[in-house]
This record gives structure tokens, sequence and C-alpha cells, in this order.
């Protein structure tokens, strides 16, 4: 039995090495033709299945196929006084009557206007935001946050590990319930795959509700690498709200010893803003779900506010099931109307051609450009194309630094101390396209400036990469920049 099957294999193999041509040939006209992709993507998988015939093929299956999204993700959308807002508010700018604190700020006007067609972004104006950029006093203000909820908190975070920065929280949680306070978690199935079905189940039996985006197969195996949710929101009571880069785990509180000390970036929202963040998790809820939240209006009451804040916000949210590209669209509308300098943190800076070309028209027409990226990889291809972007922008005249002091992990672009954009979103293509990603466009001079000078305080622990810095690399690394930058469309 066994030669029988050993045979089988032995003849299967022989036709395919006899016809590799012809099938390569075939599984070429399935990546052209099956999906519209862009011809750089195009491309790139044909390189690849041209190196490696059939198994290349099996990674497109995994890695580069979209599963239909369009039947995957329908159009979540929500009606009534969110519709009847955004209706409001364009009403406002296209009569003039919009009211910002700086008139300066009405350049921006056009942008604020289509973040409310694009993504029903509404502007809200009262709004306090506070900065954390350290790990541990962002979940320390968090699990404060957390232990004053008395209605509902809702967490989502792309990776949550079960280690001793959860342990923290977790019993928090467990409290809330028995206070009958309402508490949903909803993660990724990737970014969670170290938790384990008796983690979430020991938490549903404490009165935890969980649900699992995009679930593994067979337990553990997860084959879409693509369209993971990337967000990392919570929401309590409708009162605060937090969003920005830290996932749960003890590497952002700079306990792994491979990055150090983890430098990061996360808003923390009081005002109006959190009920667009709110809406925006239970929608993504109500996905995973299958269920409605949006029936029960105790989670969209308008709470009192103790911070009278006074910073306009709106909360753009994009991914698979965006028509637009909302976020992409910010950073460069963002970067085009920059006057004098443009300040950009991003950990991943493979910029597609509509953004890097903005870029370099900028610094070249003589506006300030700073990009900041680490000086260590924990993806080593993305880490070498965004060397290989960063050299580029060098050559143009851009001002590049690479963090030293830990891992940079911050996703920030502030423009002319007026405008910024903060959130979950990389400067990317995985971000601009695959993931699903939620960020906060600020309006404020007072909290843009503090961005812009945490940025300068960053400086101080940097290299900067001049253009004789970059052209004294050496021949492997100019190899690894080019071998990466040519996957740089699959990173």
């Amino acid at each position: 039995m066994a030669e029988m099957i050993w045979e089988a294999v032995a003849s299967s193999f022989q036709f395919i090495m006899a016809h590799l041509v012809i099938i390569n040939i075939l599984l070429s006209l399935v990546i052209i033709f099956f999906q519209r992709r862009s011809p750089l993507t195009v491309w790139t998988w044909l390189l690849i299945l041209y190196f490696i015939p059939i198994l290349g093929f099996v990674l497109y299956l995994v890695i580069g196929q979209d599963y239909h999204k369009s039947r995957m993700f329908r159009a979540k959308e929500v009606d009534g006084e969110l519709n009847y807002a955004v209706r409001r508010q364009e009403e406002k700018i296209f009569k003039k009557r919009l009211r910002l604190a700086n008139p300066e700020m009405r350049r921006f006007e056009n942008l604020i206007l289509y973040n409310l067609g694009a993504g029903q972004a509404v502007l809200t104006d009262n709004n306090d935001v506070r900065i954390y950029t350290d790990g541990k006093e962002k979940f320390r203000a968090l699990i404060d946050e957390m232990k004053q909820a008395r209605c509902y908190i809702h967490i989502q975070y792309y990776i949550i590990r079960n280690d001793e920065l959860w342990k923290k929280i977790e019993p928090v949680l467990i409290q809330k319930v028995k206070e009958g306070v309402e508490v949903r978690i909803l993660f990724d199935s990737m970014g969670c795959r170290s938790m384990h079905n008796r983690d979430w189940n020991r938490l549903e039996r404490a009165g935890v509700q969980v649900a699992e985006f995009f679930p593994a197969l067979l337990g553990q195996l997860q084959f879409r690498v693509n369209y993971r949710n990337h967000r990392k929101i919570v929401v309590i009571d409708g009162r605060i709200g937090f969003v920005g880069g830290f996932n749960v785990g003890r590497e952002y509180l700079g306990h792994n010893k491979k990055f150090g000390y983890w430098r990061d970036t996360h808003l923390c929202i009081e005002g109006a803003a959190v009920t667009s963040l709110a809406v925006r998790f239970v929608l993504d809820w109500n996905y995973a779900a299958k269920e409605n939240l949006f029936l029960q209006d105790k989670l969209f009451e308008i709470p009192d506010y103790v911070r009278n804040g006074h910073d306009p916000v709106q909360i753009i949210s994009s991914g698979p099931d965006s028509q637009t590209k909302t976020i992409h669209d910010n950073y460069l509308r963002l970067i085009h109307s920059a006057k004098d300098h443009v300040y950009i943190q991003t950990p991943y800076f493979i910029p597609d051609e509509s953004i890097l070309d903005a870029l370099m028209i900028a610094a070249r027409s003589g506006v300030d450009v700073r990009i900041m990226v680490p000086c260590k990889p924990d993806h080593a291809f993305v880490y070498w194309a965004t060397y290989s972007y960063v050299g580029q922008l060098v050559q143009a005249g851009a001002r590049c630094y690479v963090y030293n002091n830990g891992f940079l992990h911050a996703k920030t672009l502030c423009v002319d101390g007026m405008v910024a954009c903060v959130g979950t979103a990389n400067m990317d293509i995985r971000s601009f396209s695959l993931n699903f990603e939620v960020n906060a466009v600020i309006y404020s001079e007072r909290t843009v400036q503090r961005l812009e000078r945490v940025f300068e305080t960053d400086q101080l622990k940097c290299t900067h990469v001049t253009r004789k810095v970059y052209d004294q690399r050496g021949l492997v690394i100019r190899v690894k920049e080019q071998f990466s930058r040519l996957l740089s469309p699959l990173l």
C-alpha cells in the first residue's frame, strides 16, 4: 500500500515538473484576471511565481486573495441622527457658517467636508485631548478610567496577550461586571492568537461579552493574513475614549528585551468625539457578534463631561469595507496643504506613489518635511523597505531620523502646528488598503503643537540620516533594501 502511494506521489511530481511552464502560465492568468489589482501588485506576484513556481501561488492564496471582500464586508451604515448631523455640517460649510477658533483653520474646510462626505465623520469641537507616549502611563490612566465606569466598557484591540498587563486589566473588568457594568471585548483572531479559548471562556463565564473578528480555522490555523482589524479603541460610558498605537502586552510597557523602551502615541479623548468612537466600535461589534447594538439607546446617551474641552476632532476610519481610502486621503491632503512643515512618525514607511510624490514635492518646494522611523525592525522586510523609501526622501531634501531609544511605534502626522492625524494607521500600503484602521483628525493648535514638541524631543534621541550617512551604507544593506522594496506592494 505504501509503495502504491509513493508511486502515485512520484508520478504526480513528474507530471508537474514536465508541465511546469504550462501550469505556471495558467496560474499567472488566474493572478492577472481573477481580481482587479494595481499593475504593480500583479507584477510582484508574477515575479514571485516565476522564482517560486507552484509554491508562489499557494502564498498568493494565503496572503494575496481578497476572498471577494465585497461579499464578506457589507457596507455598515448608520442612518438617522448621524446622517442628519452630517448633512447639517455640510450645509454650514457650504454657507461659510462653520465656526473654528482660528480663522487660519478655514483652509482645512475642504478636508472637513471630505471626511463628512466620505466617512460620515462629524466634526465636534468640545473635546479635551490628552496625549500618552509611555505605555505605563497610558494603561494606568486606562485602568483608572475603567474603574469609574457606571454603564459600559467597550474594548477593541488588535493584540491582547495573557501576560502581566492583562492580569491587571482582567480583574477590573470582572469586578465591573459584578457591579452591573456591561463589558464587551472585540479582538482580532490573528493578533490575539497567543490567547487561548480557555482565556476567553473564563471571561465569558464571569459575564464579559466576547466577539472574535475573522475567527481562525481549526483552532489556531489562520489563513487570512489580510483584512485584519488593526483598530485599538476603548470607550467608557460614552464619556471617555482611547485610540492610538498601544496594544495590550508586556512589550508595550517596555518589558521586552528585543525592543527595549516602547515609544508610542495614544490619545484619551473626552467630549462628543467619543460618540464617533462608540459608533465605530459598535459597527465592528455588530459584524463580528452578529447582533445590533444600535437598538440599545443607552449606549449612545450623551453623558456629562468633567472637562470642558475646546479641541475640534473628527474620527475617521478606513478598511476593506470602505468605498474610499479615507485615512490615506487625509494623509495625502494634509501633506499637500502644508505651507511650513510636516512631521511624520511611523514604524513602517512604505508609501504608495501618491504619498511618496506628495512628500517629495513638498520637500523640494521648501516645506520642512521630517520623517522619523525606528532603528530596529519587528518585521525585517518591512524595515528594509522602509529604509529604502527614507533614502529616496533624503535625496529629495527631506530630513529623516532613526529613533534610537527603543522601538518607535507612533503613528502621527502633524502639519504647520495646526492639524494632526493620529491613530492606528501606519504610513504603509497595508494600513491604507488591507487593514481596518481608525484615526483622529485634530484641528487644534494647542494639542497639535504639543504633539510637535514630542516629535522635537524625540529628535534628540535619533540619528539624523543625511545624504552622506545614507550613501555610506554597505552592499549587504543595499541588497536588503532593493529586495524588500520589490516586495513592498505585498508588505
